[in-house]
């Protein structure tokens, strides 16, 4: 039996992920934003071990989480599935971050660097990091005017460059990537052509399989398949990079 942590599951793909791993026998600790989806993440998956709770647009709460997260673990995987999707318009969090850079990278960052590294770690990204840039003169859209997609896209490259940065720094850890697919989700929409199954199974194999079958860190892969990610996520400069800006946000490094 393996003990995991899934962020972002109180729905959707990460809802799925959680209750795959339960009926395979593992412990599982959930997360939601709030308290309210929180307690119905409960009530859908009474066998959960623990639903902890923070809105990881803002880096109190998600300080919050990291420590509430090690009080419960400690944890052989964590899946790092938390994220929001393209939005309309620029919006800024308490912190005054970025919305998109904030939840989808930054929460996965903090996290990692706050919390006892696990044996394995997932970042779950998409096939639009292949469009993303990896652009540190304005990465939260500053300057230049704002796409809500090229935001979204940009913010899934980084998570990979997060993936493979970790898998290079912690050689004891497997860091991997994960294309979960277009999903039937409330985020893919009804008209996505896989379903939650097939965006879950991937990371419930890597957080769980065998070292045999997983023992591999640094890759980008779906449906258990190893791709090529976007060139720039190979770039070790750029991956430093990354994690300096998220040191600087957060002020928080990862530990040596």
């Amino acid at each position: 039996m393996s003990s995991v942590l899934v962020t972002g599951s109180a729905d959707g793909i990460g809802l799925h992920t959680a209750r795959e791993l339960l009926a395979l026998g593992h412990r599982v600790v959930l997360h939601a934003r709030n308290e309210q989806r929180a307690a119905q993440t409960r009530d859908a998956v009474p066998g959960a071990a623990a639903v902890l709770v923070g809105d990881v647009s803002s880096l109190a709460q998600t300080r919050s989480l990291a420590a509430a997260a090690t009080a419960h673990g400690p944890f052989d995987a964590v899946i790092h599935n938390v994220g929001v999707g393209s939005a309309a318009r620029r919006e800024l969090t308490e912190d005054g971050v970025e919305r998109t850079f904030a939840v989808n990278v930054l929460a996965p960052y903090l996290l990692t660097a706050l919390m006892p590294l696990p044996q394995r770690l997932v970042y779950l990204t998409s096939g639009l990091e292949a469009a993303g840039r990896a652009d540190f003169d304005d990465l939260q859209f500053a300057d230049k005017a704002w796409n809500g997609m090229q935001a979204y896209s940009d913010s899934k490259l980084h998570d990979v460059l997060l993936a493979f940065a970790v898998a290079r720094l912690f050689p004891a850890v497997l860091s991997n990537a994960v294309d979960p697919g277009w999903i039937k989700t409330r985020m893919g929409g009804p008209n996505a052509p896989d379903e939650l199954a097939d965006g879950a199974e991937t990371q419930v194999w890597l957080a769980t399989a065998d070292e045999a079958e997983v023992g591999f860190s640094g890759r980008y892969l779906k449906r258990r398949q190893d791709l090529r990610a976007n060139a720039a996520a190979y770039d070790i400069a750029a991956q430093d990079r990354l994690l300096a800006a998220c040191a600087h946000l957060t002020g928080e490094k990862f530990p040596a």
